[in-house]
């Protein structure tokens, strides 16, 4: 049973689900300025709908997962979950988070949310098999969840606030993935996916994942000089990004061998940084924007 409760856990992607609940959270408390129970409503649902799109695109692509060494042994391809009962978990998933949302916040976060399903599960997921550059829709599921805590809040969703900080994670998916495939290219060409390996060499994907890193601190820094208010905050933040640029420049044009791992954890310490701080500036504001 224990095994099995975990199993549904990875269903879910439970790690990457409190992240995405997390930015929800962060678009919440930047537009009111307080962590009360609605937040923690919206947080929950949205963590739901989160597991349920994880665990629905589990089960998508629960064929070309056995034929990758990195994620042969989830659930549904290892055996241990039935593909049926993969569906049913993610549907169950889906229902408990809409109806959390559906009962505590504005129709406009359920609404938000189910798009961020929509482009995950309906968009980016079947357009895998169709393109190497399915990241680039893809990405806006990155850019949703903190619009869904921004409305759950009540905050409009042409804010340039709450626009500049989705853009944020918008393009921040990209180089995301592009260091994923750095790591673990060679196995979409087993599960016969298109691969940016099969378009660009590996010195042109460092490239240009190296210029989508550089639109990213840009776009990092908008945010940190245009929605903080915090002075403290915004001196860790620049102190950090400026770290960051320096130290994946000399890895890209100055050593001979790009360790590609410790850019990957580098660069979601920003993600993680911008959203724990972006919600401890919104608790030191005071009144919403």
């Amino acid at each position: 049973m224990k095994t099995y409760f975990k199993d549904i856990l990875e269903l879910g992607k439970a790690r990457i689900s409190f992240s995405v609940a997390l930015s929800a959270l962060t678009g919440y408390v930047l537009y009111t300025g307080v962590l009360d129970s609605l937040g923690w409503a919206i947080t929950a649902g949205v963590f739901f709908l989160s597991c349920g799109s994880s665990a629905l695109n589990h089960w998508q692509e629960r064929k070309t997962d056995a034929l990758m060494p990195r994620t042969q042994n989830r659930p549904i391809p290892a055996g241990r979950v039935r593909a049926a009962n993969g569906l049913l978990i993610a549907i169950l998933y889906v229902v408990i988070g809409a109806l959390i949302l559906l009962l505590t916040a504005p129709t406009a976060a359920l609404i938000v949310g189910f798009i961020t399903l929509f482009f995950y599960n309906a968009v980016y997921t079947p357009l895998k098999k169709v393109t190497a550059f399915a990241v680039i829709p893809g990405s806006f599921v990155g850019a949703l969840p903190p619009m869904i805590g921004w409305a759950g809040a009540g905050g409009s969703l042409t804010s340039e606030v709450i626009l500049l900080v989705s853009v944020f994670f918008f393009i921040g998916q990209i180089p995301h993935f592009w260091l994923l495939l750095l790591m673990f290219g060679d196995q979409y060409k087993k599960a016969k996916l298109p691969s940016l390996n099969q378009i660009f060499n590996e010195m042109q994907i460092k490239r240009i994942t190296y210029t989508w890193i550089l639109t990213t601190i840009a776009s990092a820094l908008l945010v940190i000089l245009f929605v903080f208010n915090n002075r403290l905050l915004i001196f860790v933040l620049l102190f950090y990004t400026f770290y960051l640029l320096s130290s994946l420049s000399m890895a890209v044009f100055v050593k001979e061998e790009f360790k590609v791992r410790p850019a990957f954890y580098k660069l979601n310490f920003l993600y993680l940084f911008m959203m724990i701080f972006l919600v401890t500036d919104g608790l030191l504001r005071s009144g919403p924007f």
